[in-house]
């Protein structure tokens, strides 16, 4: 039987978990089985608001779709550069994706890495099992968890990188599991992301708010904006885009009906990575 120890911890007992050939294991016997898609599930029942917490199987569907198709590349790029160039001297780096969802920039991020020579170890991390299903069969070589960002199950002093996109943000969390000389890379829209979207679906659109950079915990290292233009040719995709915003669940259905009747869109995309650097820990 295969042991290897792993930076996950047990959610039962906080004692390591030994990664065997289909669970993990702490020394305390608790035992969690990883489903036939690779991930293990480590968040407690008395952790969940829900049965099926996190994004449903639509809403991952219509991400994996859009992503795959290229329109948010220029911040893939942008990222990889960010995040390569942060721990181009560490030979063997170990990455946090919270809130990995279906793992495309989990996968793209630990590609970069790869080819500059590194051997990373990569974490992923989501609430929603739906998208780590996805995320399995992406990221084979990950370790893939269902679990909450505000609840990490990960070692403390771990992680070289971490970086968390369009996701919830828990700052003494991440503080806590990265190392002193490590990166916090997050990813916010900007004011006008998606801006003639919200033009074709609002009558009184306002742009997003983007908030005050101050992080506990934390040193503001660098702010990198990512801006672009894209085309959406056919209604599928412009749904998908709309589908994993959170415009979708708080739209009404009228101004839902003149987004359908979209055979086109052209417009902004507007990203900010705001990198951050961990503050000696007391």
């Amino acid at each position: 039987m295969i042991h290897n120890p792993s930076s996950f911890l047990c959610p039962v007992c906080h004692a390591p978990l030994l990664r065997l050939e289909r669970s993990y294991c702490c020394p305390n016997r608790h035992s969690f089985d990883c489903s036939k898609y690779g991930y293990v599930n480590l968040l407690l029942d008395n952790a969940k608001n829900s049965k099926l917490p996190g994004d449903n199987k639509e809403m991952i569907r219509a991400r994996k779709e859009f992503l795959e198709k290229g329109y948010y590349f220029p911040l893939v790029q942008a990222l990889q550069k960010e995040v390569s160039g942060a721990l181009k001297e560490v030979e063997h780096p170990v990455l946090l994706d919270a809130g990995c969802g279906e793992g495309y920039y989990t996968y793209h991020l630990s590609e970069a890495l790869r080819q500059q020579g590194a051997c990373p170890e990569v974490f992923g991390v989501d609430i929603s099992k739906f998208a780590l299903q996805r995320a399995g069969r992406r990221l084979q070589q990950a370790q893939l968890a269902v679990a909450s960002v505000f609840h990490l199950p990960l070692a403390g002093n771990s992680i070289h990188a971490l970086v968390n996109l369009f996701a919830p943000c828990c700052p003494g969390e991440f503080h806590r599991v990265l190392r002193e000389d490590g990166h916090l890379f997050l990813v916010i829209p900007d004011r006008e992301h998606l801006w003639e979207l919200k033009t074709q679906v609002y009558e009184h659109p306002y742009p997003n708010e983007v908030k005050p950079y101050d992080l506990d915990g934390f040193t503001l290292a660098g702010v990198q904006k990512v801006a672009s233009r894209i085309t959406l040719e056919n209604p599928q995709d412009i749904g998908n885009l709309f589908s994993m915003t959170p415009y979708s669940y708080r739209t009404s259905q009228q101004d839902v009906q003149r987004l359908r009747e979209l055979t086109a869109l052209h417009t902004k995309i507007q990203f900010q990575i705001l990198h951050y650097v961990p503050q000696r820990k007391a």
